[in-house]
């Protein structure tokens, strides 16, 4: 949470020292007073989001989808850290309310899907479509996206992309994720935008041993390539963990300079 100085400090410095010092003072604290909403908020990347913005005491509200199995162990892990949790259906006027009340400075849009959710949704009966990349990748953050403009609020959204992306993209993946970049560089809504490379780490609730061992063997590759001069191809495909992402995009999140920019992965691995 944000802290006073202490009441001699200001004394000691000239006059152009004590304004820029309460200058800094009150931006900090001003910033500490914005809300922040996290939608992803139980994804790999999306709870370590949450604890760092509670962390640096910014007031943080994290979505779970209402149909979630683990509603309730969300709740209490979330609320453990300290973060409120809101269950608001995916629905674009429902999300505006919500957002309305709320009236968060930063806007996380954490959102995406894995073939592994497709084909339990098959298994389980459920149309296969529903959890496709078109309908969470890019559906479900266009249908974020509509609900911040239809709230009016002033603030930016983060929105946390993939490496590789651009136009000529063909995979469904990819293609999700570039529409969903359009749709909000089109809203007039400030963002900003980070595509990472792999995220690795402990503690995943799905197991991805393939993913695991193509991170490893694509590093590796990397290294080698860097060591013939490619420094820059490694720089930009290299994996990162998703506490070292979630600490990029809350520093960019709060970073005013980061405002309307988009982040490949080299800039994301970058120590605070």
């Amino acid at each position: 949470m944000w802290r006073p100085m202490p009441p001699d400090m200001l004394g000691r410095l000239g006059a152009n020292g004590r304004r820029n010092v309460k200058e800094k003072v009150e931006a900090e604290r001003d910033r500490h007073d914005k809300a922040a909403f996290v939608a992803g908020a139980t994804g790999f990347t999306g709870r370590e989001v949450v604890r760092l913005l509670v962390e640096r005491g910014v007031p943080t509200v994290a979505h779970v989808r209402p149909d979630s199995g683990r509603l309730e162990d969300w709740k209490g892990r979330f609320s453990g850290l300290g973060a409120r949790v809101d269950a608001t259906p995916w629905e674009r006027s429902a999300l505006a309310a919500t957002l309305s009340r709320i009236r968060p400075a930063y806007v996380f849009a954490l959102l995406g899907t894995t073939r592994a959710r497709m084909r339990e949704a098959a298994r389980s009966g459920c149309d296969p479509a529903s959890e496709s990349y078109r309908a969470v990748d890019y559906g479900l953050t266009a249908l974020l996206v509509e609900a911040v403009k239809e709230a009016g609020l002033a603030l930016r959204v983060v929105y946390l992309s993939a490496a590789g992306v651009n136009k000529g993209s063909r995979s469904a993946y990819y293609k999700a994720r570039y529409q969903a970049e359009e749709a909000l560089r089109s809203s007039g809504i400030p963002y900003t935008i980070a595509r990472p490379s792999i995220i690795t780490g402990p503690g995943r609730d799905d197991n991805r041993p393939l993913e695991t061992v193509s991170a490893a063997v694509v590093d590796r590759l990397l290294s080698a390539a860097a060591f013939l001069g490619a420094r820059r191809l490694r720089a930009r495909y290299a994996s990162t963990t998703n506490v070292r992402l979630a600490e990029a995009l809350v520093r960019l999140a709060l970073d005013p300079a980061a405002e309307n920019r988009t982040f490949e992965s080299e800039a994301l691995r970058r120590p605070a």
